[in-house]
C-alpha cells in the first residue's frame, strides 16, 4: 500500500495483539477515556496536517519547477479559486502555497502538543488505576496469599514493573502517533504513484518478517528480567529487613557477594535482550535505504512521475523511513517489555485467587462464649498443623495455649481472628459461625500484642493510634505509661512525635514491644490475644508489664501464649498442644496435680531457673 504498507500492517498487527492479550489493562481507560479519545483525537488530527502538508508541497515544487504548468486543482472550486489561486500568478500561488505551508505547520504542532499532553495525561491515569488496582487485590487476600509471595517480588511489581508498564504506554502511544502519519504518508504516496507503492509493498514484506523473527527473540528473552528484577528486589528487601542479623553475624561479605550476584543476573539479563533489540533499528535502517536507493534509480530511468511528483514522492520516502523504523523499534520495546505486563496481568487476574469472603453480621461484643468444634487447618494441603481442635473459650476467661514450638499455638489464635479458614470444622461465637461476622466489626474489638511486633515508620503517635485513630492524647499518654514506654519516649527528641524508621528500626526490642502494648491498652478491647507479649522484655519491665496485663485482662476475654510458665500462672483455663493435638487442659494446678506435660514443662523450667 506504500513504502513499508508491510511492515506497518504487521506491527499494527503486533501492537493490536499486545493490547488483545492485555486486556486487563486496557479496562483501565475507562476511568480516563475522556483524555484518552482527545489524545488519540488530536494526534490524528495531526497526522492530518501532515497530508494537507504533503499535497501543499506538490504546489509548491511544481511552481518552483514548472511554473508555466496548468495549476494543480483539488476539485473543490472555492478551495482552488480562494486559497490556491489557480488564476493567479505563478509567483502569487508561490506565495500563497508558501503561507499554506507554514500554517498547516503551525496547527499540525499545535494539535501534536495537545495530543501529547493527552497521552501523557492518560499514561500517568494509566499507573495510578493500576496501582490502585493492585492495593485493591492484595488488601482482598487472605494471609495465605502473602505466605506464598515473597515480599521483593510484589515491591519489585509495585515499583519497577509499574514503571515498565508507564514506559509501555508511552511506547504504544507513540507508535500509535507514528502510524497516524505513515497512513496518510502511505495514501499519498499511492496517489502519486501506485507502481512504485505496490514495489514498496513486496519489498519491505521481506523485511518485516524478518525483524519479527528479532523481535520474537525479544519478546521470549524479557521475561529473564522480570524475574531477575523480583529476585533482586527480594534480595535488597530482606537484607534492609535483617540489617541487624547481618551486622551480629559479620555476615555483610557474605550479604555483598548475594546482593552483587543478584544485580549482575539483572545485568545479563538485559545484555540478553539488547544483543537482539539494538540489531533491530540498524538492519531495518540499512536495508531500507537499500530498498530506497533501488527504488529512486528505476523511477528515473522509467520516467515513471512528473519531475514535480516524483519529488515530492521521494520526499515522502525519505521522511517515512525514520517513522518506519521508530515503528519497528517501538514494536522491540514492547517486546522487551513483555514480562512486566504478564506479571501485572498474574497480579490483577480473579480467576486464580481465592479471596477472602468476608461475613454480613456486626459483632456487638461477646455475650457467652467462642467454640472452636473439631478444626483441622494446615499451611499445606497433605501437612496439618492443628488437628480435630475442640475448646470452648467462655467470656471474661483467660486461655492460656501451652507447647512446644510448632504445636501450633499462634495458629490456633490466628483462625480466632480469622487470618485463615479451617479446613475442616468451624469456629462459632456466641452461636454464630465466624465466617458469617463481618470481620472487621470482631477485630475492632480484638487487639493482637505479637512475639514479632511490627512498628510503622511513622510517629510513636501514629504507631500507637494506629487502628484507634479516635484516640486523644490523654489516653495515648496514659496507654504508654502503663505500658511502661513513657518514660524512653519522653526521652527521644521530638517526644511522641518522633519518626522511629523503618520496621521500629530506632527502637530496641523491649521498645517496641512496649509500644505494641499501648497499642492494644488504647483499643480498650474485649477480646485480647497475647502471643508471648513480654518476650523481649528484660526482667524488671516484664514484672511491670505481666503485673499491668494482670490488671488489665480482667473482666476481658484474653487467650495468651506463652512459654514462660510463670506468667500464666493465674489463667482460668490452661490447653497444652503437641504436634496440632490438645493433649491436656484444666486449672495450671490441677495440670500440675496431674503430673502430665504442663508437669514436665514446669519441671524443665525450674530446673533451669535453679541452675
Amino acid at each position: 500500500m506504500y513504502l513499508k504498507f508491510s511492515t506497518s500492517t504487521l506491527n499494527i498487527f503486533k501492537a493490536t495483539s499486545f493490547w488483545q492479550n492485555n486486556k486487563l489493562i486496557l479496562r483501565e481507560f475507562k476511568h480516563f477515556r475522556f483524555v484518552a479519545i482527545s489524545a488519540v483525537f488530536f494526534s490524528a488530527l495531526a497526522a492530518s496536517c501532515e497530508g494537507f502538508g504533503l499535497g501543499f508541497l506538490l504546489v509548491f515544487l511544481q511552481s518552483l519547477t514548472t511554473p508555466g504548468a496548468e495549476p494543480i486543482k483539488t476539485g473543490i472550486d472555492w478551495f482552488d479559486l480562494l486559497i490556491l489561486g489557480i488564476n493567479s500568478s505563478a509567483t502569487e500561488r508561490l506565495f500563497r502555497v508558501s503561507a499554506l505551508i507554514v500554517i498547516i505547520t503551525c496547527m499540525r504542532a499545535l494539535f501534536n502538543y495537545i495530543g501529547n499532553i493527552g497521552i501523557q495525561f492518560s499514561e500517568i491515569n494509566l499507573v495510578d488505576n493500576l496501582r490502585k488496582r493492585i492495593f485493591e487485590q492484595l488488601a482482598a487476600q487472605g494471609l495465605s496469599y502473602f505466605s506464598k509471595k515473597s515480599s521483593g517480588e510484589l515491591m519489585n511489581t509495585l515499583t519497577n514493573e509499574m514503571e515498565r508498564i508507564r514506559q509501555i504506554f508511552g511506547g504504544v502511544a507513540f507508535f500509535t502517533t507514528r502510524l497516524l502519519t505513515v497512513i496518510v504518508y502511505s495514501i499519498s504516496l499511492f496517489v502519486l504513484s501506485w507502481q512504485l507503492s505496490m514495489v514498496s509493498v513486496l519489498l519491505f514484506s521481506l523485511l518485516a518478517v524478518g525483524l519479527s523473527t528479532l523481535n520474537k527473540q525479544i519478546r521470549e528473552r524479557s521475561f529473564k528480567i522480570t524475574k531477575a528484577n523480583d529476585h533482586f528486589t527480594s534480595r535488597a528487601l530482606e537484607f534492609i529487613e535483617g540489617i541487624r542479623t547481618v551486622h551480629a553475624s559479620s555476615t555483610q561479605e557474605f550479604e555483598q557477594q548475594r546482593y552483587n550476584q543478584a544485580s549482575g543476573n539483572i545485568v545479563k539479563a538485559w545484555k540478553r535482550v539488547y544483543w537482539v533489540s539494538l540489531l533491530v533499528r540498524p538492519l531495518a535502517e540499512s536495508l531500507s535505504t537499500l530498498i530506497l536507493i533501488t527504488m529512486i534509480c528505476v523511477a528515473l530511468m522509467t520516467g515513471l512521475m512528473q519531475i514535480s511528483s516524483l519529488l515530492t514522492f521521494f520526499f515522502v520516502l525519505f521522511r517515512l523511513v525514520p517513522i518506519t523504523q521508530d515503528l519497528n523499534g517501538s514494536i522491540a520495546f514492547l517486546s522487551s517489555q513483555a514480562g512486566a505486563v504478564e506479571n501485572i496481568k498474574d497480579l490483577l487476574k480473579t480467576d486464580d485467587k481465592t479471596y477472602f469472603q468476608n461475613g454480613h453480621l456486626q459483632f456487638k461484643g461477646l455475650q457467652r462464649s467462642i467454640d472452636i468444634v473439631a478444626v483441622n487447618f494446615g499451611y499445606e494441603p497433605n501437612n496439618l498443623v492443628l488437628k480435630d481442635i475442640t475448646l470452648t473459650i467462655e467470656k471474661g476467661k483467660m486461655i492460656a495455649l501451652v507447647g512446644a514450638s510448632g504445636g501450633g499455638k499462634t495458629t490456633l489464635a490466628d483462625l480466632i481472628a480469622r487470618f485463615y479458614e479451617p479446613r475442616d470444622g468451624k469456629i462459632i461465637i456466641d452461636g454464630v459461625n465466624l465466617q458469617k461476622i463481618e470481620v472487621n466489626s470482631l477485630r475492632r474489638k480484638m487487639a493482637i500484642v505479637s512475639q514479632k511486633t511490627f512498628i510503622f515508620n511513622t510517629s510513636i503517635r501514629d504507631n500507637i493510634s494506629y487502628g484507634t485513630l479516635a484516640a486523644t492524647e490523654a489516653e495515648i499518654i496514659e496507654a504508654a505509661r502503663l505500658a511502661n514506654a513513657l518514660e524512653f519516649i519522653e526521652k527521644l527528641p521530638q517526644g511522641l512525635d518522633t519518626i522511629i524508621g523503618a520496621d521500629g528500626i530506632q527502637l530496641s526490642g523491649g521498645q517496641q514491644q512496649r509500644i505494641a502494648i499501648a497499642r492494644a491498652l488504647v483499643r480498650d478491647p474485649e477480646i485480647l490475644i497475647l502471643d508471648e507479649p513480654t518476650s523481649a522484655l528484660d526482667s524488671i519491665t516484664e514484672q511491670v508489664i505481666q503485673e499491668l496485663l494482670d490488671k488489665f485482662t480482667i473482666g476481658r476475654t484474653v487467650i495468651v501464649i506463652a512459654h514462660r510458665l510463670s506468667t500464666i500462672s493465674k489463667a482460668d483455663k490452661v490447653v497444652v498442644l503437641e504436634q496440632g493435638h490438645i493433649v491436656e487442659q484444666g486449672k495450671y494446678q490441677e495440670l500440675l496435680d496431674r503430673q502430665g506435660q504442663l508437669w514436665k514443662y514446669h519441671k524443665t523450667q525450674y530446673e533451669m531457673g535453679q541452675a
